[in-house]
């Protein structure tokens, strides 16, 4: 794919993201929507539609795909320590009640929308298989270490680690992926009326969650945490996609796998991250800022650092 065809994929994956979060920033300002709408629509999107649609993602995924489990495994190991570097970098640089928001906007990227979207767009059907099949480790890690980052960092509440665990295990998101995977692993034949219902409820949830995003986003919140949400979104958008996708190199990835590789550590915080912030008590203005401004970095990031892989022949 050239870097104009790789630009235009990336503008029209991002561009569309951004512009349902101005609508949503839109509809706030003209007060159709207001705060009291916001925190119904987070919490069905949290316990409803995005698991419903991890329900559908996972058991519609192609398991007879070619499963390379040293890249599953690989990518825990680096959002691993993606989550540690962001907890390192937050204790020096983020104030307390801020630190669960900027952890959680520092290394939970959007795989399951733009990364898969722009997988499929530089490698087709085997881009889509090899995504497909990183999904249900990105859902598993993001989850758990998001709901760890936010529930150690409560302002006026300490960490209770199995408050924590209880947190985990309860995870809506969580939750779908297991009941998902011995559905897709038996290949169960759900009815197709059941199926279609489950998918216009699950299709709510990017648009709902994008709004409420620009429904949270305000001007002065931007001036107030402007200079920390940049911060965090610089640590998303460059420097841990470069040393994520530096160590995959450097054990041996090439080709398809790593430049999945690194457009999934590349891809901008995802809106799901937002949602979380609102569930569990964190800076849900601070969240939306990180989410825009590292959506907005994307199209210049991804297509930079997928220019400079190509040329050195690497993908």
């Amino acid at each position: 794919m050239s870097l104009g065809a790789l630009l235009l994929a990336s503008l029209n994956v991002t561009l569309p993201v951004f512009v349902m979060v101005f609508i949503g920033y839109l509809l706030r300002r003209l007060t159709w929507i207001d705060y009291a709408f916001v925190t119904t629509a987070s919490q069905l999107v949290f316990r409803g539609t995005m698991p419903a649609l991890i329900f559908l993602s996972i058991i519609r995924a192609d398991l007879d795909a070619t499963l390379n489990p040293a890249l599953l495994a690989f990518f825990a190991l680096a959002t691993l320590c993606s989550f540690l570097a962001s907890w390192g970098w937050a204790i020096l640089r983020v104030p307390y009640a801020d630190r669960g928001s900027c952890i959680q906007g520092a290394f939970r990227g959007n795989c399951g929308i733009v990364g898969l979207a722009l997988a499929a767009g530089m490698y087709g059907e085997a881009g889509l298989s090899t995504g497909g099949l990183l999904l249900g480790v990105v859902i598993l890690t993001y989850n758990a270490f998001s709901v760890v980052a936010l529930a150690s960092h409560r302002p006026g509440r300490s960490a209770n680690w199995r408050s924590i665990f209880a947190h985990i295990v309860r995870n809506p998101l969580i939750l779908a992926v297991v009941a998902a995977v011995p559905v897709a692993a038996l290949e169960v034949e759900l009815p197709i009326w059941l199926m279609t219902s489950a998918g216009y409820f699950a299709s709510l949830t990017l648009p709902l969650a994008l709004i409420c995003v620009g429904a949270t986003l305000s001007l002065r919140s931007v001036k107030v945490s402007g200079g920390l949400a940049l911060e965090t979104s610089l640590m998303k958008m460059v420097a841990l996609p470069a040393l994520a996708t530096g160590a995959a190199w450097l054990v041996g990835f090439e080709g398809r796998e790593l430049g999945v590789l690194f457009l999934f550590f590349a891809s901008p915080t995802a809106a799901a991250a937002f949602v979380m912030a609102k569930a569990m008590g964190g800076n849900a203005a601070l969240t939306a800022n990180i989410i825009a401004l590292s959506t907005l970095m994307a199209s210049v990031t991804i297509t930079l650092g997928a220019f400079g892989l190509k040329a050195a022949g690497l993908i």
